[in-house]
């Protein structure tokens, strides 16, 4: 991953930037409910990353992957992306195709090839009950379960069309009603220790 951090210069690292911005307003533009979604993702990972005292490039690496997480949500129908009810089985299973999706994108760049793992299994459950792999515990890379939590509080807090917002008292006893079955338990009881300082800038929406 030192080829995505240590850029030749810090032009280098803000054109790179850029071009994340660019990909992910396309992804915003086709699907209504995923604009500010990834941004507010991506802070949240930012600060989970700090808070558990990872290498700066590591933090690096998962705050780039946690802003890219749901671009494989581009190979989706927008009939399906924005339908205004609970989507039917076959539609789900279509939903759940894009994990796949964004890691084969990331793939195609020697730059961005080092987070496709991190997209990929970002919808695994440390109980082995996620997709696309069923991938268990610590099996599942670390920076897939950080932007797990950090997308579900995101989720939750979001309003849908077939839903209301939930709010950020329902979603921090989701978290820990569900840490060891969903989410990391060492990161989850993290993240809920400083639950006002990770829901933050979601305070503020």
């Amino acid at each position: 991953m030192d080829e995505v951090v240590e850029c030749k210069n810090s032009g280098d690292m803000i054109d790179y930037h850029e071009i994340i911005e660019c990909i992910i307003s396309a992804l915003d533009a086709k699907d209504c409910y995923t604009a500010g979604h990834s941004q507010r993702v991506s802070d949240m990972a930012l600060k989970v990353c700090n808070l558990i005292g990872l290498k700066q490039k590591d933090v690096e690496r998962i705050h780039i992957a946690a802003h890219l997480h749901d671009i494989g949500k581009i190979g989706i129908p927008d009939a399906i992306l924005n339908k205004a009810d609970v989507l039917t089985q076959e539609e789900w299973e279509t939903v759940k195709r894009h994990p796949q999706i964004g890691a084969g994108i990331l793939s195609k760049s020697q730059h961005l090839n080092d987070l496709k793992d991190i997209v990929l299994y970002h919808h695994e459950r440390y109980d082995g009950r996620g997709y696309p792999n069923g991938l268990v515990g610590t099996n599942i890379p670390l920076g897939a379960r950080i932007v797990a939590i950090c997308d579900s509080i995101d989720a939750m807090t979001s309003e849908r069309s077939y839903r209301k917002s939930h709010s950020l008292e329902y979603c921090y006893l989701e978290i820990k009603k569900n840490l060891g079955t969903m989410y990391d338990p060492i990161i989850g009881q993290y993240v809920l220790e400083h639950w006002d300082e990770v829901v933050s800038d979601i305070l503020m929406v």
